[in-house]
Formats: structure tokens, sequence, C-alpha cells
């Protein structure tokens, strides 16, 4: 499984931005999702995640009611929705998947994807 970021780019302090992940050719319906940043200088983190086995959505505390994570109705992509974008979300956003099975957040992933870059700066 091969994972592809999308969407990435410079956007100013209180924009959005829509970051896509896919996978040529395959559903990620079956695969659990999640989403991670790489931000200067500081350790990986999550962002949140969407499981495959009941749907259900995390997200990190200090990300909640900005980001949003969603499946798109073709099951052929995963979107993180992030707005109210800061200087300090600056980073490379990640998602990786693990599967195909049902699959709750919090678990390892097999499958990465190399990343799109967000910058958001005035």
């Amino acid at each position: 499984l091969r994972l592809v970021e999308s969407g990435g780019g410079v956007v100013q302090p209180g924009g959005s931005l829509t970051l896509s992940c896919a996978a040529s050719g395959v559903t990620l319906e079956d695969y659990a999702i999640g989403w991670f940043r790489q931000r200067p200088g500081k350790a990986q983190e999550t962002v949140g995640c969407v499981s495959s086995s009941d749907g259900s959505i995390y997200y990190a505390d200090s990300l909640k009611g900005r980001f949003t994570i969603s499946r798109d109705n073709t099951k052929y992509t995963v979107t993180l929705q992030m707005n109210n974008l800061k200087p300090e979300d600056t980073g490379v956003y990640i998602c990786a998947a693990e599967g195909p099975w049902s699959q709750l957040c919090g678990g390892s992933y097999t499958y990465w994807g190399q990343g799109a870059q967000v910058t958001v700066s005035s």
C-alpha cells in the first residue's frame, strides 16, 4: 500500500488547508488511517485518526475544534481539514494506514506516506 498526501502549501495565519491521503486504486475503507505531524525541532505527534472498525475518530486534545478528519464517499481518500491555522502548525503532515481489517485507533501503523509540507506564515 503506497500512501500519498496532497494539498499542502503555504497559508496565512487564520487560513485553512485540506490535506488528502490516498492510495492509488485502493479503497481505504478497511484501513485505520492516522494523521501525524513533524514540526521543526519537535518530536512527531499524533494529529488524529479514523478507525476502520466503527468509524470512530480521535483527535489530539490540542487540535480539537480546528482539525477534522473524514473519509470521502468514494472511500478512496481520507482528508484532514485544518482551520484557523497558526504558525505553530507549520510542519510536515503524514498519513499512515493499518489494515485491511477492522482496526481501532491507537495501534501501530504499517504503511506511511512521505508527508506534505504545511507552512503557516504571513
